[in-house]
């Protein structure tokens, strides 16, 4: 039967499990950044965007499954489901970004829509770590712990003698 101390101690803390989301999530991010950026040079920018989010949300998954939040092995497929529910989110918010970005500015460069991209998907990710650690990969990490019963304890009463026993009782009661 697994403790909850030991339990605990299969489940990173907040802060290495959000050291470790914005290690992986953000490799995998600022890759995407980039294959979206690439990949928008043949095809609409929301369609490039689209298509990077399903493939890096995948490995995202995954990577958090395994090593972010302790689940030790692979993603589920509801884990998977999940998961894409906050990209989809996330998708919207970069989306929304740039779209602001092309109707504040002409004809931005790539560094300014890295930054906005990139600042946006920083955004999203801090919803995307609240959401995967506490609803996403919550079963995985916090179980209850087993309920121990314990027998209520019994209460003697005792009623008091109208005068002393000799010691020829106390003997015999021994």
């Amino acid at each position: 039967m697994e403790t909850a101390q030991s339990q605990e101690q299969a489940a990173p803390a907040a802060f290495t499990a959000f050291a470790r989301f914005v290690l992986l999530g953000g490799g995998v991010g600022i890759t995407s950044s980039f294959a979206v950026a690439a990949l928008a040079s043949w095809i609409p920018w929301a369609l490039a965007n689209a298509l990077i989010t399903v493939v890096s949300t995948l490995l995202a998954t995954e990577l958090h499954a395994r090593f972010t939040f302790g689940a030790g092995g692979r993603a589920t497929w509801r884990q998977h489901a999940q998961s894409a529910g906050s990209a989809a989110a996330a998708y919207a918010v970069t989306c929304v970004a740039m779209l602001v970005l092309q109707q504040m500015v002409a004809a931005p460069g790539a560094v300014l829509e890295q930054l906005v991209y990139l600042s946006a998907s920083a955004l999203a990710g801090v919803a995307r770590f609240t959401v995967l650690r506490l609803v996403v990969f919550t079963r995985n990490r916090a179980q209850p712990a087993p309920t121990v019963h314990t027998p209520l304890p019994v209460h003697a009463t005792v009623a008091p003698t109208a005068a002393p026993a000799g010691p020829a009782v106390l003997s015999y009661a021994a």
